[in-house]
């Protein structure tokens, strides 16, 4: 691990400033992904920005009767708070297939929205990745590419984004509330949150430097069953092969998004449209665009089957 130096922030404004005026400096709370990117070279930062002691780790109600989380609220927390079990039971459940209870202790809701990619091949500073170093190649490309995207890739990166929190957060429409720098505050969709690779898969998420994460807002609760699916390939302390969260009214009509199919949480309107039509409908919609490649194309009927499973459970 390269050495740096450290300051802790007294509000979100200066850490926003602190980040915004080093292009070298990154936010740490939990740091239970940044830690392991440090040690491995893969994240180099000169400074480190502690936002940890800000206050922003409450869960409380809203006037139109949903939830804002605050970005410091851990992962444990947020799982096992009443309202968050009892209205958004699949965020709940989503939460509690990642990880391990030591590093749902630790992790936050803000730094869980944050995680990076992965891919074995970000992960391998020894083999050229577009994500870690712009314009080195993407080794994933034609190289062992199981764990990785179907939908939603490019040219340039087909890694995935691991995380099983922000697929919940996805199909329940959320908003991800932000300050920066100049103090002033943006809400950003969910759906808008995460970027698709592009030309330029090492910018991941819509933030700007220094802005920085305050709260998740949940809207009001939306009632019928909630399920959270995850396939890996051990039962326990392992990133999805695919995921599927879901939420499924008594007609049958309801929302659908899909993790580690694509660089972000993968829900389309049209495909929630299709709920009704079964489980086939759903992922012909879904990914009807899709471009795996040899070793992952097994994600698609995967997805099939899981969500079949998830909309038998719904009509029991």
């Amino acid at each position: 691990m390269k050495s740096f130096t450290y300051e802790r922030a007294t509000s979100p404004v200066t850490a926003a400033q602190a980040v915004a005026t080093n292009p070298n400096a990154k936010f740490i709370a939990g740091g239970t992904n940044l830690l392991d990117l440090m040690k491995l070279e893969i994240e180099m930062p000169s400074h480190l920005v502690d936002v940890g002691r800000l206050g922003l780790d409450r869960i409380e109600g809203t006037e139109d009767g949903g939830l804002r989380i605050g970005t410091l609220v851990s992962n444990t927390a947020l799982s096992a708070h009443p309202r968050v079990r009892e209205d958004y039971a699949v965020l709940t459940r989503a939460i509690q297939a990642g990880a391990s209870g030591q590093l749902r202790n630790k992790a936050t809701t803000g730094g869980n929205m944050l995680q990076r990619t992965r891919c074995v091949y970000f992960y391998d500073t020894n083999m050229p990745c577009n994500k870690r170093k712009p314009g080195s190649g993407c080794a994933a490309i034609g190289g062992v590419s199981r764990q990785l995207g179907v939908i939603g890739t490019s040219d340039k990166c087909i890694a995935t984004y691991p995380g099983d929190m922000a697929v919940a957060m996805r199909v329940l429409d959320a908003t991800v509330e932000t300050v920066k720098a100049d103090g002033t505050t943006r809400a950003i969709p969910a759906a808008d949150f995460h970027r698709l690779w592009g030309d330029t898969p090492e910018i991941e998420t819509a933030l700007e430097p220094g802005e920085i994460i305050t709260h998740v807002r949940l809207p009001a609760p939306l009632g019928g069953k909630h399920f959270y699916a995850k396939v890996r390939d051990r039962r326990s302390y392992a990133f999805a092969l695919i995921s599927v969260a879901a939420v499924i009214q008594p007609d049958g009509t309801g929302r659908v998004a899909f993790g580690g199919m694509a660089p972000k949480p993968w829900r389309l309107a049209e495909a929630d449209a299709q709920l009704p039509n079964g489980a086939t409908a759903v992922i012909r919609t879904a990914f009807a665009d899709a471009r795996p490649t040899e070793d992952n194309a097994f994600k698609i009927p995967l997805a099939e089957r899981t969500l079949a499973g998830v909309l038998a459970d719904a009509k029991a």
